[in-house]
């Protein structure tokens, strides 16, 4: 249980701190950060805690509040609200609205933490969608012109054991014929 709902009920005057509506508050703590440090944490609305949670900022209209909340004077506030406004740069007022305002550049790293975490995590998945891992074994679906060997590896073939490229979701390492070669994951099926 989270004890300092209260304080943040107190903090946020009874009102969600990113949309302002009153109503029950939930405590969220605004991630990295694992502690229960009310200077980490923003009372939210539960429309604002469900988006959040679910990554769903569909509905536009709701997040504009984030025009306003971006101005708070609590770093958690701001961080969340950065976040988010970055998750819908897409959109003309949240493009504007990150492009008019002037954090300390702490808080655009805390508040960008997850998104860079989340964009440097490569997920590799083979031709039908399929995770791959390292140490997997995959046949190949299509006929493969294997170059540098003059060799042309047939539908069917297992490479066992592959190794994942770290940067690139779409290329894997395996042997073929004792040779180690890069291959493109659209050609592969997990076995």
């Amino acid at each position: 249980m989270n004890y300092n709902i209260e304080k943040l009920k107190v903090r946020a005057n009874h009102s969600c701190e990113l949309c302002g509506l009153k109503g029950e508050l939930y405590a969220y703590t605004v991630s990295p950060k694992e502690d229960d440090s009310i200077d980490h944490q923003v009372a939210l609305c539960s429309i604002c805690q469900n988006g959040i949670q679910s990554n769903n900022f569909s509905n536009t209209n709701h997040w504009r509040a984030l025009m306003g909340s971006i101005w708070s004077e609590l770093t958690s506030v701001q961080a969340l609200s950065y976040r988010i406004l970055h998750d819908l740069k897409s959109q003309d007022w949240a493009a504007e609205t990150l492009e008019s305002v002037f954090l300390d550049e702490s808080i655009i790293t805390w508040a960008l933490a997850e998104v860079h975490k989340a964009d440097n995590k490569v997920i590799h998945k083979d031709a039908y969608g399929n995770v791959l891992l390292s140490g997997d074994n995959v046949v190949l679906i299509e006929n493969l012109n294997v170059k540098g060997i003059n060799y042309m590896a047939p539908k069917g073939t297992q490479v066992k054991k592959i190794r994942l490229v770290v940067d690139n979701a779409e290329q894997v390492e395996g042997k073929i014929n004792s040779d180690t070669i890069v291959i493109v994951t659209k050609f592969l099926k997990k076995a």
